[in-house]
């Protein structure tokens, strides 16, 4: 069992970060799967504050990694639209009590539904994603980290825990475990490939992740920005803006995102089963994570025990429902670009 523990002392947060005096109760925010976020209003004004996961921030390389993120959307924000972190004290994170924070002015708007999004948002969107591409990072001395997708997971192990402890989630871990293998080493061999042309970008531009007022969007979130393949990186973003609450892809959305990046960054080509295939990496990833979560291997409190637990079955079903529809996928980018 996991021993890091949140430990919320908004008022020594508030004090530390010149942020005012607290006029009400910090609010929690739903939607986040990894950190905690509150809306916090005090006599400055009101705040979005995000909370780090501290079981993550005890990873060696976590602190650098976010800290380079908060870099990327400061320096970016002055191309595209995008929100980051506050510099206060001359850091863009902040430390109390052994706790990681990032603070955020507050933003008005709102978050799209998948049912609410339309040809012209994904346009938009993929016009950004573009402009992101193309912009020159190198001022910030940033290097490609380590390639983390290049491992093969050890599901077996996972397996042994889960029966160990009676997890809900053996049964359909056991269904699919050769196939995780095998879509595994698939997805281990694209990115060495897809690894040798790399970009630095948001990485998780997802529909949660962009605020809209009205047909403005803008861009939240930058906790993931780091190198990534192009491709890979344009695909996986147009499926996350074309694909409804049920799984089914809208090909009309899809293809509107892809135009609106040709716009800014002119023709895409590639090998698109190779693309397709890198996008079980991140899925594989956050399986194996949930898996952690779920195990009490790097969790810190029930809440997120529970939360694992569920993920695993979700993530499971998602990378199966991915899979079958790669076939399709590669028919239409190969048709069509």
């Amino acid at each position: 069992m996991g021993d890091t523990k949140y430990y919320l002392d908004f008022k020594e947060m508030c004090r530390t970060s010149l942020l005012g005096e607290l006029v009400s109760k910090p609010k929690l925010l739903t939607g986040g799967l990894l950190h905690r976020m509150f809306a916090v209003e005090t006599t400055q004004g009101k705040y979005a504050i995000k909370l780090l996961n501290p079981e993550i921030m005890k990873r060696p390389t976590a602190f650098q990694k976010y800290l380079n993120s908060e870099k990327v959307s400061n320096f970016v924000s002055n191309f595209v639209p995008a929100i980051s972190a506050e510099k206060i004290n001359e850091d863009f994170i902040q430390r109390v009590n052994d706790q990681y924070y990032l603070v955020f002015k507050w933003l008005d708007g709102e978050t799209l539904r998948q049912i609410n999004i339309d040809n012209r948002h994904c346009e938009e969107i993929g016009r950004i994603l573009a402009d992101i591409h193309m912009t020159d990072f190198s001022s910030l001395g940033i290097t490609n980290e380590i390639n983390d997708k290049n491992h093969i997971i050890d599901w077996d192990y996972y397996l042994e825990k889960g029966k160990d402890e009676r997890l809900e989630w053996v049964e359909i871990l056991l269904e699919n475990i050769d196939n995780l293998k095998k879509w595994n080493s698939i997805a281990t061999e694209a990115n060495q490939v897809l690894a040798l042309n790399m970009v630095i970008s948001h990485r998780d531009l997802d529909p949660k992740n962009v605020m809209w007022k009205h047909y403005k969007p803008v861009l939240i979130d930058w906790e993931s920005a780091g190198f990534i393949n192009p491709m890979h990186d344009l695909i996986e973003t147009a499926l996350y803006w074309s694909t409804s609450e049920i799984g089914e892809i809208d090909k009309q959305k899809f293809f509107s995102f892809i135009r609106g990046y040709k716009e800014r960054y002119g023709e895409v080509h590639s090998d698109w089963r190779r693309v397709l295939s890198n996008g079980l990496n991140g899925k594989l990833d956050w399986l194996e994570y949930s898996l952690k979560r779920s195990l009490w291997i790097e969790c810190t409190d029930e809440e997120e025990h529970k939360m694992g637990t569920e993920q695993v079955t979700g993530t499971i079903n998602e990378i199966k429902n991915y899979t079958n529809q790669i076939p399709k996928l590669l028919n239409w980018l190969n048709k069509e670009l």
